[in-house]
């Protein structure tokens, strides 16, 4: 069954064209041409993607981006635009986008990009289903069974949440993880916090595992994207 787009775009030669070679590569094609209709198609149609224009009528791509991950966090968004200011970028990619693309823009590079996504929703659920009992890296051992952690003798407290995380990382070590990823793994649908949330949990493992939680070694921050666990 062939995995399927919603394009949300209200330029029609856009729609058109990105429809057509969109189809032409196997994909089932979903669209909308207007904000709110774009959005009821996303939250009751499956589709697997969704390519997002920034600029619709009735509702903007970013509220609609917000409405989405509020309700299917997992859902990947492509965002569409011909602002190519970089506070909009960073405004897309912290509300929860997958990507930005800015107009005009070469079919070619945004069948790479919406390839690359679908990619990384599927490493990411591969993920979520694999078992992990123990591990240990530098003089940090982790029992994931028995929720218990310790620094060489020492006893550390870890939550639930923080042993979630660090569980997920270990899983796609080396990999950037997005906080996306880590909201759906740790938080799930229901309970919808905002990335900063990821970002205090972060903070606070890093000052019980590295040494210079400043500086850190294991944990490294990703610039836009999220966070790589490497030992």
């Amino acid at each position: 069954m062939p995995q399927k787009i919603l394009i949300i775009e209200d330029e029609v030669s856009i729609l058109r064209g990105l429809k057509d070679n969109l189809v032409g590569e196997g994909y089932g094609v979903i669209a909308a041409s207007k904000g709110k209709e774009g959005l009821e198609k996303a939250l009751t149609e499956e589709v697997d993607l969704v390519l997002l224009d920034v600029m619709l009528p009735g509702m903007s791509g970013f509220d609609i981006c917000m409405e989405i991950k509020a309700k299917k966090i997992t859902l990947p968004i492509i965002m569409l635009t011909a602002k190519s200011k970089e506070a909009d970028k960073i405004l897309g990619l912290a509300l929860g986008a997958d990507d930005y693309v800015t107009k005009p823009f070469s079919v070619n590079e945004l069948l790479a990009r919406i390839n690359a996504v679908l990619r990384r929703v599927k490493v990411h659920q591969k993920a979520k289903e694999k078992k992990i009992s123990s591990y240990e890296f530098g003089d940090i051992r982790l029992d994931f069974i028995k929720m218990e952690a310790y620094r060489g003798k020492k006893r550390l407290s870890f939550s639930k949440k923080e042993f979630d995380i660090l569980a997920y990382m270990i899983k796609r070590k080396g990999e950037v993880i997005t906080r996306n990823d880590l909201l759906d793994v740790v938080w799930g649908y229901k309970a919808f916090p905002t990335t900063r949330t990821v970002d205090n949990f972060v903070a606070r493992i890093r000052k019980k595992i590295e040494d210079k939680p400043s500086s850190p070694k294991y944990i490294l921050s990703v610039r836009s994207a999220g966070y790589k666990f490497v030992t």
